[in-house]
């Protein structure tokens, strides 16, 4: 009885295999799910729309953002580990993905062998932005504040291992400074506190940030990366506006759960690829001072292998810490 269930499984087995050609040419056939482990409202909210309706409107299908946040992210990323994988749930990610397996003692998910990796998406700095109530006018302006009243600055940020916890966490251990860390769920609420007065300072994306400090909303002192940026060149770098060395790029990236078919995982690729080099997604990537990637999944699965050895170095050398 035994051996008859276990052909019944291989022939199953060996048939779905053989369909997943065919299905890989038509797919998707129906609604995608891609789940984002952060609250709306955030950089990678953003860019999720911007690509996801790109995908919906040239395949007919609608991909459907599915927001799961929590827990620096792994509620989200466990739920895409545990789906079944036929390509109809994935996730889209960003720096948590490789630094909390170094900050967290143990996760219910393996990086490396619980996903397949589709593609790196995009890559951009983010700015260091303050409330206008905050006197500084500059990052040295702003060290020098900091370092006048230790830990009493607060800073906002999308959740422990977020971008926007360790951009600021590594300007801390450079500049030197005590700045008192509040995790919200997502960018969107890190945004809001700032806004509201709440947290004095945050590191935030580009697009997210320009029409609050356009308005007065927000004060910017810097932007993360080594070069300024064309939408806010009169903006210098945090390297060289006092905190030498200082360099912080974020990144986004789709995956499906480990198993996926590999045809499926090219056919999401190819999708992604499509949408994010239109001429739409590109022009506006490009105002907003976003580099296009749209890597295949062997680079992305490179990528992720290199950032969890470097990401796993800075976040001991700066003794980054959940709190």
């Amino acid at each position: 009885m035994f051996s008859r269930l276990l052909i019944k499984v291989l022939a199953a087995s060996l048939a779905i295999a053989a369909a997943c050609p065919a299905a890989a040419q038509t797919y998707p056939t129906k609604p995608v799910r891609i789940i984002l482990p952060f609250a709306p409202g955030g950089s990678l909210d953003a860019l999720g729309r911007i690509v996801f309706d790109r995908m919906s409107q040239q395949s007919g299908h609608q991909f459907v953002i599915d927001y799961r946040p929590g827990a620096s992210g792994n509620i989200g990323t466990e739920l895409v580990a545990r789906s079944v994988p036929d390509g109809y749930t994935n996730l889209l990610n960003t720096l948590p993905l490789v630094v909390n397996p170094s900050l967290f003692r143990k996760l219910p998910f393996d990086v490396q062998k619980d996903f397949a990796p589709v593609s790196l998406i995009a890559s951009a700095p983010f700015v260091m932005v303050v409330h206008p109530s905050v006197p500084a006018k500059t990052v040295k302006e702003f060290i020098a504040l900091a370092k006048s009243h230790p830990g009493k600055l607060n800073y906002s940020s999308a959740g422990v291992g977020t971008n926007l916890h360790v951009a600021a966490e590594l300007f801390k251990n450079l500049s030197r400074t005590d700045i008192v860390h509040i995790g919200y769920k997502g960018g969107g609420p890190a945004l809001i506190a700032l806004l509201s007065g709440e947290a004095e300072l945050s590191f935030l994306s580009i697009p997210t940030v320009t029409g609050h400090m356009q308005t007065g909303k927000l004060r910017g002192l810097g932007v993360t990366g080594l070069k300024r940026v064309a939408s806010l060149p009169k903006l210098p770098t945090v390297a060289e506006s006092g905190v030498p060395g200082y360099e912080f790029a974020s990144w986004w990236g789709v995956l499906s759960p480990a198993g996926t078919p590999a045809a499926i995982v090219a056919a999401l690729n190819e999708h992604i690829t499509k949408a994010v080099r239109s001429p739409e997604v590109s022009k506006r990537f490009t105002a907003e001072d976003t580099d296009i990637i749209a890597s295949s999944p062997q680079q992305f699965a490179a990528h992720i292998n290199s950032e969890l050895a470097r990401w796993a170095k800075v976040v001991r050398d700066n003794r980054i810490e959940p709190q």
